[in-house]
């Protein structure tokens, strides 16, 4: 139990007897000091310290080892997030299709969105609800129209998520995936991206949200082609084309937008690998996506006007976690090169993609473990102000003296002497 403190504070008027009133009663105290907690995990907050702040990418469609199947990363953002003061991620660590875990001091981004905040243009403003609105393709047939209306009217019965109206595109808009040849990741298209874009414009003028969740009719492809998925291999083929949807609704009208497939149920598999697993439960996707944008933070312009708004900048950023040859995107690159304050990188061997872009090749610093084991541990390290090389076997050198840099054009002395 935390303990109770009491706000003695100066008389208003002098000579006014400080106890006059009463002391608070237990519960009255604590009822006080609960109210004095932020949505920081920590417990008690510290008042001498800002809230520590980490940001957990897993790139989506690059094939993963942890993080490229159905939700499979959510287990390290859980642990994470009970270290950490605050977490921001994104969808695709967070979303587990008919499966979400609700963690209060944990940001729902969407990635164009992150990139935009890691560069420093965009800030993050944190809420209790949004309005969200809803959009399904055209191309959607009936039957598997109404599951999806189900599952949403479910989510707002059960849950009391906040959906409160959905539109339909005046046109299917016919997503094509594929798998680029040169990269192995996972790509797309959809040919009608206009009509996505009118549909959002009608929510958002006619119902006045400020979050979307799209639904999409993905092609169906052939089970033989999803065996690898299904087993725990391979990348998502849907990955791609689906960031792609989201990137188009955030940079056109800077709202949380998330997307999830719309498919037929496929024939059980007896092969089923636990970590593709929570894609077979049911006829959606859509419960983990509406979860999420009922409280992602919505995205500020950043400007003066931002900072005056409890809005979370790049700079109050202290450590990214991403896979190890995933450090070419643009936020990771944009976090690793901040000229003001620079978090700790650390990057994750275990965590294999089909990328190649490790530290050392992108240029940049950062502290490489094996695996997420070990950056939960420099992550607590870090958070307590202790360098993380001070916990391991002769990773601390003497301390460089650094060089003497002109000042104003002059040359200082080591035996210069300033009196005040």
């Amino acid at each position: 139990m935390a303990p109770l403190t009491y706000n003695l504070r100066k008389p208003s008027v002098p000579g006014r007897n400080l106890f006059r009133r009463s002391p608070p009663s237990l519960a009255e105290a604590r009822r006080r000091n609960e109210l004095r907690i932020s949505c920081s995990n920590s417990y008690p907050p510290n008042k001498f310290k800002r809230a520590y702040t980490s940001v957990m990418i897993v790139p989506t469609g690059i094939g993963a080892s942890i993080g490229g199947f159905a939700g499979d990363a959510l287990p390290v953002a859980r642990a994470l997030a009970s270290v950490v003061d605050c977490l921001i991620s994104h969808p695709n660590v967070l979303n587990a299709a008919m499966l979400y875990w609700p963690m209060p001091n944990v940001l729902y981004v969407e990635g164009y969105a992150l990139d935009r905040f890691a560069e420093g243009v965009w800030s993050l403003k944190p809420v209790h609800q949004n309005k969200v609105g809803l959009v399904l393709d055209a191309g959607i047939e009936e039957e598997l129209r109404v599951r999806h209306l189900q599952v949403v009217d479910a989510t707002r019965a059960s849950l009391g998520l906040p959906v409160v109206e959905y539109a339909v595109t005046d046109t299917p808009l016919q997503v094509e995936k594929w798998v680029d040849l040169k990269t192995g990741q996972s790509a797309g298209r959809i040919k009608h991206s206009d009509s996505l874009l009118r549909a959002v414009w009608t929510l958002i003028n006619r119902a006045t949200v400020n979050a979307v969740a799209v639904v999409a009719r993905f092609p169906d492809d052939d089970t033989d082609d999803l065996d690898d998925y299904r087993q725990g291999k391979g990348i998502d083929i849907l990955a791609g084309v689906e960031a792609i949807i989201s990137h188009l609704v955030v940079k056109e009208f800077q709202i949380p937008c998330a997307h999830a497939p719309a498919l037929l149920p496929l024939p059980l598999s007896m092969s089923l690998c636990p970590k593709s697993a929570a894609e077979e439960m049911g006829y959606t996707f859509l419960p983990c996506v509406l979860a999420g944008l009922s409280n992602a933070p919505q995205y500020v312009v950043k400007n003066f006007k931002s900072l005056d708004m409890g809005c979370i900048s790049a700079n109050d950023v202290d450590s990214v976690i991403l896979p190890a040859d995933a450090c070419g995107g643009d936020g990771v690159l944009a976090f690793a090169n901040s000229k003001m304050n620079k978090p700790l990188i650390i990057t994750v061997g275990e965590n294999e993609t089909v990328l190649s872009d490790t530290a050392e090749k992108v240029g940049i610093e950062a502290v490489k473990v094996s695996n997420y084991w070990e950056a939960i541990g420099v992550i607590v390290a870090h958070k307590a102000g202790i360098d993380p090389n001070s916990l391991r076997k002769n990773r601390i050198n003497k301390i460089q003296r650094a060089p003497a840099i002109p000042f104003n054009g002059y040359g200082v002395s080591s035996a210069s002497v300033f009196v005040d």
